[in-house]
């Protein structure tokens, strides 16, 4: 493996010198800086396995340079250089994160020695992570599943995109799944030693937003005790990823892009001009392009983002990964539960291939999460498990008696209790076991329960006041 990289910071010309040469004569690639500020600019530019920095230094000093190597990569080593009565500053340097110190004067063999200690640090950490990458097929897709034909085009593109510092904007539906394609941007970039920050631009009115992206100084607006930064200095040499960006007000638009511009900006109430290297992913519902003709949104803006678009299919058209998606979201509730749940029966799988899904896989993860939590069974998933009552998800709300999946549910009920006189006995009966088998799930916790059920606490205290259930008819003690 190749030998890292190696910065020389030191004001004294010989020791730089003698530093370089000795380098140099065992492999490394060296180059020297003969003050902290040079230094820091270096380090900044370029990318260094190790650093040798000496305490003293004009301008910034030694404490300042590996704040700054950490800053820019974590993975950076840095050994400082100090005199005899400079030790108690090398020990503070070892706290924020120095590899080592070595005290003047050394003799160069045993600086080497650190140095090649330094060196096969980070080769095995360069190891683990290509061993990591290799266990991972390579590319970390965490939580993202799917064999669709336009899914693997998506990701491919994902793949293609990750290690640029392109702009991306990321369009979907609600629940497709744009923040996890921006996670996989992120953690799969040069940036990803760095800060992954995230906003909805729909969450908050436009003063808000304002103040949330760029910061603000003390007193700039009633409230602002103290100064404040904002997203984009936080972000700064990360990702920052803005959800819903089509909610963005014309004024925050114009802001928005003299960043991408320019790469700098002001707090709010402030005249200094901030200087940012930000990774934009933004993501949005809406048709950007439309909303440009409409006058809603900025022309200059959204060719801005719209340097990569990324467009998430809806679950609806990609058929084929519904039960793909649905094994996998099982296996994980499962193991959360602690339940030996192994698949979804052939009733459960039809049903699911069978519904629309306009909340795409966030309404799919919703609807198995509470059938794993209520179900019964300790092989499959049932269709009355993801039918749920009240009311049944796959009919919008419409009552159970119409859905073939629900009666199955009914059926069991009325085995269970025997002949009903009416439907709506049956309806009835059906829900006070339901419910006494979620408070039997929450060990009696009527808080998680109206929670599962979908009721407010108030609704679920109503209904088992009218079906009679009292403490005596389920397990585990009221909160």
């Amino acid at each position: 493996m190749k030998p890292p990289s190696v910065l020389i910071i030191d004001d004294e010309p010989l020791m730089r010198l003698s530093v370089m040469d000795a380098l140099k004569a065992v492999g490394y690639e060296v180059k020297a800086a003969a003050t902290g500020d040079e230094g820091i600019d270096a380090v900044n530019k370029d990318s260094f396995g190790i650093v040798i920095t000496d305490l003293r230094l004009p301008g910034a000093d030694g404490i300042q340079v590996l704040q700054a190597c950490k800053q820019r990569s974590s993975w950076t080593e840095v050994i400082v250089i100090t005199a005899h009565g400079s030790v108690e500053t090398a020990v503070e340097a070892m706290r924020r994160g120095a590899y080592d110190y070595i005290t003047k004067p050394f003799s160069m063999d045993e600086l080497l020695l650190i140095v090649d200690r330094a060196s096969k640090v980070l080769a095995l950490r360069q190891e683990n992570l290509i061993l990591r990458e290799e266990l991972e097929g390579k590319f970390n897709f965490e939580g993202i599943v799917g064999k669709n034909e336009r899914m693997q085009e998506v990701l491919e593109k994902v793949k293609l995109v990750s290690p640029t510092d392109s702009t991306i904007l990321i369009i979907g539906e609600s629940g497709t799944g744009k923040e996890l394609v921006a996670n996989a941007i992120h953690r799969n970039s040069p940036r990803r030693d760095h800060a992954l920050i995230k906003v909805s631009c729909a969450a908050l009115p436009e003063t808000l937003l304002e103040a949330e992206l760029f910061g603000h100084e003390k007193g700039a607006f009633t409230g602002a005790l103290r100064q404040r930064r904002g997203r984009f200095e936080l972000a700064h040499k990360g990702t920052l990823f803005l959800d819903e960006i089509g909610e963005v007000s014309p004024l925050v638009q114009v802001k928005l892009l003299r960043v991408l511009q320019e790469r700098q900006f002001e707090r709010v109430g402030g005249n200094e001009t901030i200087e940012v290297d930000v990774r934009l992913v933004c993501a949005t519902q809406k048709d950007l392009k439309k909303e440009v003709m409409q006058g809603r949104f900025r022309e200059d803006l959204y060719y801005r983002l719209h340097v990569v678009p990324i467009v998430l299919p809806p679950l609806r058209d990609r058929r084929d990964d519904i039960l793909v998606i649905a094994e996998h979201i099982l296996q994980a509730c499962s193991t959360r539960m602690r339940k030996t749940l192994k698949g979804f029966s052939q009733n459960a799988r039809e049903l699911l291939l069978r519904y629309s899904w306009p909340g795409n896989v966030r309404e799919l993860e919703n609807t198995i999460e509470r059938a794993v939590a209520l179900s019964r069974h300790s092989e499959e998933i049932q269709a009355w498990d993801l039918c749920g009552f009240p009311p049944c998800p796959f009919l919008g709300g419409k009552p159970q008696d119409a859905c073939g999946f629900c009666s199955e549910g009914l059926t069991g009920a009325k085995a269970r209790t025997g002949a009903m006189e009416t439907l709506t006995a049956a309806r009835e009966e059906f829900e006070r076991q339901y419910i006494l088998d979620v408070l039997e799930q929450t060990q009696g916790s009527k808080t998680v329960a109206s929670r599962i059920l979908g009721l407010s606490r108030k609704s679920l205290w109503e209904k088992c006041k009218r079906y009679g259930i009292t403490a005596k008819d389920r397990p585990g003690d009221e909160e």
